[in-house]
């Protein structure tokens, strides 16, 4: 038997009312952060804007930084004053200290969003794990 598991994208456990698409838990990947984020039209919530570092909310993702890949549709990223149309075709990286934000206007958005702490093993947080609840803990 072949060493690889296959899922579609909705058959996996979500948080977040759908949001948040457990994806690294559902494949069995234990070497870096890989979710699946939804993001429905207009979507502006303030869970979404973050940082991997002192302002973070779970201790193991502390350092990480992210690579996101946008599937399907449109959003903007925002990186302080700066602003990012994410579209598919395109890959952006963002550092643990930098603060972001994504925001949507008539579609829905899909992005796979790619992590893990540079130079250290990685460690899932809690709140990636399947069965872990809907919300994050402090959210």
């Amino acid at each position: 038997m072949p060493d690889a598991t296959a899922k579609h994208f909705d058959e996996m456990e979500a948080a977040l009312d759908g949001v948040f698409v457990r994806v690294r838990a559902e494949l069995g990947v234990g070497a870096f952060g890989l979710q699946v984020i939804n993001l429905p039209p207009h979507f502006d919530e303030p869970y979404a804007e973050h940082a991997h570092e002192g302002t973070d909310y779970e201790p193991a993702n502390h350092g990480q930084e992210e690579v996101y890949v946008p599937l399907a549709g449109r959003a903007t990223m925002v990186l302080g004053d700066e602003r990012v149309v994410l579209v598919p075709g395109m890959a952006v990286r963002v550092g643990a200290a930098q603060l972001r934000n994504f925001l949507t206007a008539d579609e829905p958005f899909q992005m796979l969003a790619i992590g893990g702490v540079p130079g250290e093993p990685y460690s899932a947080p809690p709140f990636t794990e399947l069965g872990a609840g809907d919300r994050p803990p402090g959210r």
